[in-house]
């Protein structure tokens, strides 16, 4: 006698062929949720410290000082006719906003272990709140910057409206090296001790100290290759009225859109195993 219980089948849904458009359409269906872990990540940033917001000031303020007394005034490194202190803060300002948030979207899935294993979301949410949480403290040392350049009677120049596209760009080169080292956090945790080398090493090699003039003209469109080398020439150039980035900006702009493609794509292939293996 044959079994009278109707036949069953199993569905699987996976969302391993959904296009790019539709993993960010779901990013930003959940975009309250994207701007309530920003504004979780601002509160974490500072409570419980003394000086509070004044990190954000002090932080570059005693890096651009170390960087006028031993490289401007001790080793004459030139600055382009522009005072060595509102040169050298110009360039601490794009790169601590960068470096801010490398670490944190590089560090943010561990650190929301627990929220990455108890629920449903899109996953690149996490770094993507740890990036814009650094725009605050890039807001309140650009403030500072303004004061540097009234003191030292240095106008900002025409250029200025461009500066949201070069924080943006700034924005979207974290982007594509935090999220790509936050996948690969999750499995290999050696990546929280590669950073702060990581970071040592890309300042080194990043035009903060001093301008990108000291390279020959024709090797300046391979520098962009470093994208952050594009970001602070033209920050300097929208603010302070120095050198056109020219080519440089243009290959660091292609080589921060191929990264982000590219790290997002690995990001949205090993995102499913983030709650077994984290």
């Amino acid at each position: 006698m044959g079994s009278l219980a109707p036949e069953l089948s199993v569905v699987r849904v996976s969302a391993a062929g959904d296009p790019p458009s539709a993993r960010l359409r779901e990013v930003w269906q959940s975009r309250e949720l994207l701007l309530f872990l920003t504004w979780r990540d601002i509160k974490v940033r500072y409570k419980q410290t003394a000086l509070g917001a004044a990190w954000a000031i002090l932080q570059p303020t005693l890096t651009m000082a170390v960087f006028t007394l031993f490289l401007g005034r001790l080793a004459r490194v030139p600055s382009d006719g522009i005072p060595y202190p509102v040169f050298a803060f110009c360039g601490l300002l794009p790169w601590q906003l960068f470096v801010y948030a490398l670490t944190g979207s590089a560090n943010s899935l561990v650190a929301n272990e627990r929220l990455v294993t108890k629920v449903y979301f899109p996953r690149a949410v996490v770094p993507l709140s740890a990036v814009l949480a650094g725009l605050v403290d890039f807001l309140i040392a650009f403030l500072a910057l303004l004061v540097l350049m009234a003191i030292y009677r240095v106008a900002p120049t025409p250029a200025i409206w461009t500066l949201p596209l070069f924080v943006l760009l700034a924005l979207a080169a974290a982007t594509a090296v935090g999220v790509g080292l936050a996948a690969l956090n999750v499995r290999f945790r050696d990546v929280r001790y590669a950073l702060p080398f990581l970071a040592q090493f890309w300042m080194i090699a990043t035009p903060i100290a001093y301008p990108s003039s000291l390279l020959p003209e024709a090797w300046r469109p391979l520098y962009g290759l470093n994208p952050m080398a594009g970001v602070v020439e033209g920050f300097r150039w929208a603010l302070l009225g120095a050198a056109p980035p020219g080519p440089m900006l243009l290959v660091s702009t292609l080589v921060v859109v191929a990264g982000l493609a590219a790290s997002l794509a690995y990001f949205a292939r090993v995102e499913r195993g983030f709650a077994d293996v984290i």
